[in-house]
């Protein structure tokens, strides 16, 4: 309940919520903290912010203020690999990463949290790369006061998946490259796909611990795939022979090599005729050609999720469809940008 007083009969009394200053272009913030004691200096700058009146807040039992409500709900939200300090600023607690790596947004859960009445969580896209410090998600009560049980319904949901917000480490890989292609195999052209390759997996932490050339042979790449796996290669990644030509016998080998679990085709472009497959537990990524050609493709949005821990199957490479179409930009601005924000 609020009691309502006029500003010259104020001093001495404790604000009840955050007073909010804002300056355009300049500043948006508090002026003055919840808990704050009016005194007479305050009285002229608290006019100038539209202050006539100051109110006292006394709650039911059954009613919660939004700091002590952002709190509970911060804590339901913040999943492994998040942290969050309990200093409201305006009602609200920011989310920050506590680790380098991908940030997962359970995203059916954040949508059942946002709809219990008079709560909200704000999160950065799903499968974003953060770093340590990072705001990854902002929850607020929306009131001043409301009612305990949304509250506590809200939060109830979040912790029902360990968290709603979690940001998982990426794990150093040691990679095994099978660059496919008679016409590269006998030098008719350079390789250039090897290059490419490696610097995507050293901005990720991961090295290239070996290269390996094969013709289009199913047997030869075969031989490949399973030579890397000896040396104890914990990621394989295949380029070239991904189409649908007669001498494309890169997927065959891939089976052949003990693939058990193969998936064909990515709802992305450019890339849609990826691969992701898994011997045993190792991924096996198979790169289309157009990796030479754009800077950004279906691999820069499936390789930290495989490095961050996560099965890639067919339900996943059909997610990345909304949102999956490159707009091929003059300068491309990946990851700040749409590409595979849908997913």
């Amino acid at each position: 309940m609020m009691k309502k007083i006029r500003l010259q009969d104020a001093v001495g009394t404790r604000l009840a919520h955050d007073i909010t200053e804002i300056r355009p272009g300049e500043f948006k913030g508090p002026a003055f903290r919840k808990g704050h004691t009016v005194c007479a200096e305050d009285l002229c700058r608290l006019q100038k912010l539209g202050k006539n009146h100051l109110y006292v807040l006394e709650t039911a039992e059954d009613e919660i203020h939004e700091n002590e409500a952002a709190a509970l709900l911060a804590a339901a939200l913040a999943g492994e690999g998040t942290e969050w300090e309990n200093d409201p600023r305006e009602g609200k607690i920011a989310i920050r990463a506590a680790r380098d790596g991908l940030l997962c947004v359970h995203t059916a859960a954040l949508a059942a949290f946002n709809l219990v009445d008079e709560v909200m969580c704000a999160t950065l896209h799903t499968h974003s790369l953060v770093p340590r410090g990072k705001i990854v998600a902002t929850t607020r009560a929306i009131p001043l006061v409301m009612k305990r049980a949304p509250v506590e319904r809200a939060a109830a949901i979040a912790r029902q998946e360990g968290g709603v917000v979690s940001v998982r480490p990426l794990r150093r890989a040691r990679a095994g490259l099978v660059i496919t292609g008679s016409e590269v195999f006998h030098g008719l052209i350079p390789d250039r796909f090897a290059p490419i390759l490696t610097a995507k997996l050293a901005a990720l932490g991961s090295e290239t611990a070996g290269v390996r050339f094969a013709p289009d042979d199913t047997g030869l790449i075969r031989q490949a795939i399973l030579d890397h796996l000896a040396a104890g290669c914990d990621l394989i990644l295949l380029s070239g022979g991904m189409s649908v030509d007669p001498d494309d016998v890169t997927r065959l080998a891939i089976r052949e090599a003990g693939a058990r679990e193969l998936h064909y085709g990515a709802a992305a472009l450019p890339g849609a005729m990826f691969l992701v497959a898994w011997i045993e537990d190792t991924p096996v990524l198979g790169v289309p050609a157009c990796g030479l050609y754009h800077r950004t493709t279906v691999l820069d949005l499936i390789l930290p999720r495989i490095l961050a821990g996560e099965r890639i199957g067919k339900k996943e490479l059909a997610f990345l469809g909304h949102g999956g179409l490159c707009q091929d930009c003059t300068a491309c601005n990946f990851p700040h940008c749409a590409f595979g924000k849908g997913a």
